[in-house]
């Protein structure tokens, strides 16, 4: 045999982690194949491997008969006399065994044993590679992204591959050849390329086994995780418990300055983690798992798993979050049926349930037999008649089904009466939007006298704001007699203008000037006597007629001495 053969087969045995017994198997089966495609599949072939010799005999086994005249297939079968050429000891019947050379065998035999040897030796490694993984379902993985696509994200392993499909991917995630990648180990599945491992960065089991991985007391089994609920890349719920009372699950979780519970948040993409305390009381629990709403009450229904959760009005929308996320969570990580609603509304609920805890002699259309008959079955208002089953009313001695259904259509009647009553009495106590309320006109009070303010057209708006207007009217009477100027005046005219008004200016200010003696008491006078003065619409000098007299007044002229 040639000992490059034996090399290649500890090779593979090194490389790709095959037993070698294994591949020796299938080494005399390729063999074996392949004589029997050149000889026939009838003929018998016996391969004999010796590992500490390095030998390997392939051999083509005859059976010895008498004559040619008894030969049926001269592949299976030898004369007498010419077996005796090798032994002649040999006997009709025995078996001679023929040594077969390889350069028999043919470029096409060869390459059907190799490939007989390949495909055995991928089978073996898809085998170790599906056993390997198939154990490892519900673990966290790490491998290398390779590819991605519209379909999901191909993931290297190593010595396999993995497969994170489009649904199962952080929405606002996006991957690169080359960047690592953490995931949690969905399934395995066995299929006929190879074992196929499906991956999954949505799943809750995601946030658990990080948690575990950052936080030391939840892998040493002082903290548990009892619950998680997950809207992935959104937000996330965990309840932990404590086996520890010294030990605060919260806390743990947390870490110093929030270092833990970041780590996590950092590798699902900002997603928020709200960790609560579980506890075995359900309305803790729900409490606990609505935050950070604030809880006002809460009515348990341990029959049907249902919770009714009242809340103030200014704390509805934190609880039931953005798109009802918050409540949502709660229920997947409680358990618990939670109906959520307002003080106000359950207040309302309370009164319409009052209303309808109407007696039963009380509603019109029941007659006092049906009324009798069914106070002797326990039910006594309204509500519990509309409440009730029809199998529990057939059961009622003297109930037939005719009864019965006209009983019931009385009851969701007279309920939906006073269901619509009660909502219109809410209409008139809460003031409800009123669409005439454009039509109606503000009042505003002024100088005693009310004044109607209403809608003013657009051509009355137009002519008010055209010149003209009263308080232009108003300023132009104030100005002196005969001054009419020109729309456009010319520099001359302007610089009259101002000579003009600078010496009624001095005028006014020389006419304002206190006298001699009078001293302060001076001063004031003919401030009080313009102020006691007539009631005219204008209490300032005749000679300022106009705002640009009025800025020139201001400036102070040259005061007299005394």
């Amino acid at each position: 045999m040639n000992y490059g053969i034996m090399e290649a087969l500890n090779q593979l045995t090194r490389e790709r982690r095959v037993d070698k017994q294994l591949l020796f198997e299938t080494l005399e089966i390729g063999l074996t194949t392949a004589i029997k495609k050149k000889y026939g599949n009838n003929a018998v072939v016996d391969v004999e491997i010796d590992e500490e010799k390095g030998t390997l005999h392939p051999y083509l086994v005859k059976t010895v008969v008498e004559n040619e005249d008894e030969i049926e297939d001269p592949v299976c079968q030898i004369t007498m006399e010419e077996a005796h050429e090798d032994d002649p000891n040999l006997e009709v019947g025995d078996e001679v065994r023929e040594l077969l050379p390889f350069s028999d065998f043919g470029r096409n035999a060869i390459a059907l044993a190799k490939q007989v040897l390949v495909q055995r030796v991928r089978e073996v490694e898809r085998g170790k590679v599906f056993d390997e993984f198939k154990g490892r379902v519900g673990e966290i993985i790490t491998g290398t992204v390779q590819q991605q696509d519209r379909t999901g994200v191909l993931v290297s392993l190593g010595k396999a591959e993995a497969f994170l499909p489009r649904k199962e991917s952080i929405r606002r995630e996006r991957w690169h050849q080359g960047l690592p990648i953490k995931a949690f180990v969905v399934e395995v599945l066995d299929v006929t390329k190879g074992p196929q491992i499906i991956l999954s960065r949505t799943h809750p089991g995601l946030i658990e086994k990080l948690f575990e991985t950052e936080v030391p007391e939840i892998y040493d089994g002082i903290v548990e995780i009892r619950s998680v609920a997950r809207d992935a890349g959104g937000r996330s719920k965990i309840a932990v418990y404590s086996k520890d009372e010294r030990v605060d699950a919260v806390g743990a979780c947390v870490g110093m300055k929030g270092s833990r519970v970041q780590a996590v948040v950092k590798e699902l993409a900002g997603e928020r983690v709200d960790i609560v305390p579980w506890s075995d009381d359900p309305q803790q629990f729900v409490t606990k798992a609505l935050s950070p709403a604030r809880v006002q009450s809460i009515r348990v229904k341990r029959d049907a798993q249902d919770m009714t959760v009242v809340v103030d009005d200014d704390q509805l929308s934190l609880a039931i979050g953005r798109e009802g996320q918050n409540v949502r969570l709660a229920v997947r990580l409680t358990g618990w049926k939670i109906d959520l609603v307002s003080s106000t509304e359950m207040a309302q609920r309370e009164r319409l349930d009052k209303e309808l805890r109407i007696a039963l002699d009380e509603v019109e259309g029941l007659e006092a037999e049906e009324v009798a008959l069914l106070e002797g079955a326990g039910l006594h208002t309204l509500k519990e008649l509309k409440e009730a089953d029809v199998n529990d009313l057939l059961a009622i001695s003297g109930m037939d089904a005719e009864r019965v259904e006209r009983v019931q259509a009385v009851a969701s009647e007279r309920a939906a009466q006073v269901e619509a009553e009660f909502v219109d009495a809410l209409k008139a106590e809460q003031h409800l939007f009123d669409e005439e309320m454009f039509d109606r006109v503000p009042e505003e009070e002024t100088e005693g006298e009310a004044s109607t303010l209403t809608f003013k057209e657009e051509e009355e708006v137009e002519a008010e704001a055209a010149p003209g207007s009263e308080e232009e009217t108003s300023l132009a009477d104030a100005a002196p007699e005969g001054d009419e100027t020109e729309p456009m005046a010319t520099l001359e005219d302007s610089s009259a203008q101002d000579a003009a008004q600078a010496d009624a200016a001095e005028e006014a200010a020389a006419s304002l000037a206190p006298e001699p003696d009078g001293g302060v008491e001076a001063e004031l006078e003919p401030v009080a006597a313009a102020d006691a003065g007539d009631d005219t619409e204008n209490a300032t000098h005749p000679n300022l007629g106009s705002s640009a007299d009025a800025e020139s007044a201001e400036e102070p002229g040259p005061k007299p001495g005394p």
